[in-house]
């Protein structure tokens, strides 16, 4: 479907740019919201979600918070309360590290390998069967476009 359509527009956008912002825009949040539907019986947000599969990337050495929030794909969010709820959770720990006392490690338990292994199988699943509307060429382009974008 357009955007147009998606968005309910009646006018037509400024220019092509204006155009391209606002449907990434859509497009992102259309994406976030399939992944939270995923994530939802899980009882776990996308930042969340985030969080464990970059400490899970990092397992077993633990990672700081703002190594965290470095990593993070939507770097707005709260890093300290994320890793809170996931900690009350029992999917990381978090320790004092030994050679700065003000710095706490966050390591994720055998419990968030678990949950982020199956939810990632599932997220992987559905999102390669939405994405597979487009071809593995076109795919590669748009990674390519969505890189210069940001350049």
């Amino acid at each position: 479907m357009k955007i147009e359509e998606e968005i309910k527009q009646r006018k037509r956008f400024k220019n092509e740019f204006v155009k391209l912002d606002v449907n990434m825009m859509f497009t992102a949040s259309w994406l976030g919201g399939l992944k939270s539907e995923i994530l939802k019986p899980y009882k776990i947000s996308w930042q969340q979600f985030n969080i464990l599969r970059i400490l899970k990337g990092r397992h077993p050495r633990p990672a700081a918070i703002k190594t965290l929030t470095e990593r993070m794909i939507d770097r707005t969010s709260n890093t300290s309360r994320l890793v809170d709820k996931l900690t009350k959770k029992g999917l990381v720990s978090r320790t004092v590290n030994e050679n700065d006392r003000r710095r706490m490690d966050v390591t994720i338990t055998e419990k968030g390998l678990e949950l982020i292994e199956t939810c990632s199988k599932e997220l992987e699943h559905t999102m390669t069967k939405k994405l597979s509307s487009l071809t593995e060429d076109e795919a590669l382009k748009m990674n390519e476009l969505l890189n210069k974008i940001r350049t």
